[in-house]
């Protein structure tokens, strides 16, 4: 993360939490969805980096793929066990977790939500994310007005995560929708559209393979399809591969989130048409942070006001900006960009 990134965390935590008192033998937990993607990755690093400078014992878990909850659950047990003082959490099942969340609480333990809200989304005790509904609504409006009249007529399909619709899933998704000018009609569920601009909805487990693969599903569905809205940028790589593969890589428009290196490299080659880029380094150091805060305290953290959550920030990147949809170049994004 470069120094802009890093000064602003900084700044946010001046805001959020005054300077803790030292407190000896503070242990916390990550809990992440994956230790292969590269958002999560980061965050381990800024989790690890954060826990090292304040003196906190850090343990980090992983599922075995995006959507393992079990792997999950467990690892809450672990922590639980191990006498951890608090659990920064990306839940791959948003609602399923919430139990093992839950013990966890009632053992004392400050559980935060990192990226992906649970639900309800106080069953933890705070959620540090990206506004994920807005990070869809930029890359949505981005397509729409990169589209012009042609986005009247579009054919659009959705990669999505898993089939349990985990919150950050439904908020991007919703998020384009709205942003493109698609009723999404339940504003908690995937799926249930009725715009005829709609081709499909497939999922991808968040990496290339499963992007390759949904993508050569909603060929089959519909082969003029033009707009992908990808879950996150493997997701996006992979419906790339999936098009190339038949010559169809100039006919479709693909958006993504997530703001990793390579995911802006993706952008800056014309791979994908715009990202909406998130900073999970700050969300997991933040996170840290305030276990070590309560571990001194018992304070918990704060929402950014006028919000339910403790928003991150997220800014959209595209080398094509358009008319009303505040953006930064690639440049700007690489100097941003992490993993």
């Amino acid at each position: 993360m470069k120094k802009s990134i890093l000064a602003f965390g900084a700044l946010a935590l001046g805001v959020a939490f005054s300077a803790p008192a030292m407190a000896a033998d503070v242990s916390a937990c990550l809990i992440t969805k994956t230790d292969t993607n590269p958002f999560f990755v980061k965050m381990k690093e800024g989790a690890t980096a954060k826990a090292k400078e304040l003196g906190v014992s850090l343990k980090s878990y992983a599922g075995k793929i995006d959507g393992d909850s079990e792997s999950q659950v467990a690892a809450i047990e672990s922590c639980i066990a191990d006498g951890a003082k608090g659990i920064l959490l990306t839940a791959s099942d948003t609602k399923g977790i919430v139990p093992a969340v839950k013990k966890a609480r009632d053992a004392g333990l400050l559980v935060i939500a990192l990226d992906t809200p649970l639900e309800p989304a106080d069953a933890a005790d705070a959620t540090f994310a990206t506004d994920n509904l807005l990070a869809g609504k930029l890359i949505g409006q981005w397509a729409k007005e990169t589209l012009g009249d042609k986005a009247k007529d579009a054919k659009v399909g959705f990669l999505d995560l898993t089939p349990s619709q985990p919150t950050v899933d439904v908020l991007r998704d919703q998020g384009f929708m709205i942003g493109f000018g698609i009723d999404p009609k339940n504003p908690d569920k995937i799926g249930d559209e009725d715009d005829k601009r709609i081709v499909g909805h497939d999922v991808t487990n968040g990496n290339e393979e499963g992007g390759r693969k949904a993508m050569e599903n909603l060929l089959q569905k519909d082969p003029s399809i033009n707009v992908i809205h990808t879950i996150n940028e493997p997701a996006a790589v992979g419906a790339y591969q999936a098009l190339k593969a038949v010559g169809m890589e100039k006919n479709v428009l693909i958006v993504s989130v997530d703001g990793g290196c390579p995911g802006v490299k993706s952008v800056k080659e014309g791979v994908i048409g715009a990202t909406s880029q998130q900073y999970p380094l700050l969300m997991a150091s933040l996170g840290i942070e305030a276990i070590k805060k309560f571990a001194d305290s018992g304070e918990k953290p704060k929402p950014t006001e006028g919000k339910s959550f403790f928003d991150t920030g997220v800014s959209l990147v595209t080398d094509k900006p358009v008319s009303g949809v505040k953006s930064i170049d690639t440049k700007e994004g690489t100097d941003k960009c992490w993993g």
